[in-house]
């Protein structure tokens, strides 16, 4: 079988398949992204958060969480490829599957990273053109995206403890990206208590879809927190989800209206 020496966005090189054929996906967006590249035959793993595209994976062998992989079934598979997510695995599963098998590793916190992940996983798998024609429509897509009002905003992807999306994440690119003001500073998904929030005096609460899945008998709680706020509900995958979906995401973040 002729192999290749990828690089993945890690910064490691990866040996694989010029055409892998028993694919792992250890990322929900990313599988969503190698169907929509035309890989549905290659797929042979996903983990059990992966739900789109809706009725293709759910016949799929499940190899656990992307926090919690299920060692035996991806063996049972013995995949030429595996791809994954510095953000959403773990580092000591992902090391002890490479000691194994090629994992090649996104590392997104940009649009622009989205893009060339998207684009390097075409070459990695040998659909160079539909990546290309796929990146290419995203680009287009988000050159239209329309600006906000500049709102000092919180972005909620957790209860109990309170978590928000800070800095050097997907989600305050996005945010960025329709000109909304994440107040918080820290990076990545700091936790924040009553009185921090009380403090940051947001006038735009966005509550995610999901990793929790905010509803909106939550509101209540937030409006007593900050009685100024807009307090919403928002599809967290069009905010955080960096493959494919983000062909639906300017159309979604345009008919918002805060």
């Amino acid at each position: 079988m002729h192999k290749q020496v990828v690089k993945d966005q890690m910064g490691f090189d990866v040996e694989v398949p010029i055409r892998p054929q028993a694919i792992v996906s250890l990322v929900p967006s990313q599988t969503e992204l190698l169907f929509d590249l035309g890989l549905e035959k290659q797929i042979k793993g996903v983990t059990k958060f992966c739900i789109h595209p809706h009725g293709k994976v759910s016949g799929l062998p499940k190899i656990g969480g992307t926090k919690n992989f299920n060692f035996e079934a991806i063996d049972e598979i013995n995949p030429d490829l595996i791809i994954g997510n510095k953000e959403e695995n773990y580092q000591e599963g992902i090391t002890k599957l490479k000691e194994k098998y090629p994992v090649w590793m996104s590392d997104i916190s940009t649009v622009e990273g989205a893009l060339e992940m998207i684009k390097q996983l075409g070459k990695v798998t040998g659909k160079i053109l539909e990546a290309s024609t796929l990146s290419n429509a995203i680009e287009s897509g988000f050159a239209g995206l329309q600006k906000k009002n500049p709102k000092r905003t919180l972005y909620f992807i957790w209860r109990k403890p309170y978590m928000v999306a800070g800095k050097e994440t997907f989600i305050d690119e996005m945010l960025s990206q329709i000109g909304l003001e994440n107040v918080t500073k820290e990076s990545r998904y700091p936790e924040l208590n009553p009185l921090e929030i009380k403090a940051f005096d947001p006038e735009l609460i966005l509550l995610s879809s999901e990793p929790y899945p905010f509803k909106a008998k939550h509101f209540n709680e937030f409006s007593v927190l900050c009685p100024n706020a807009d307090v919403r509900i928002v599809d967290g995958e069009m905010f955080s989800w960096y493959g494919s979906r983000l062909l639906k995401a300017p159309a979604y973040l345009n008919s918002l209206s805060f």
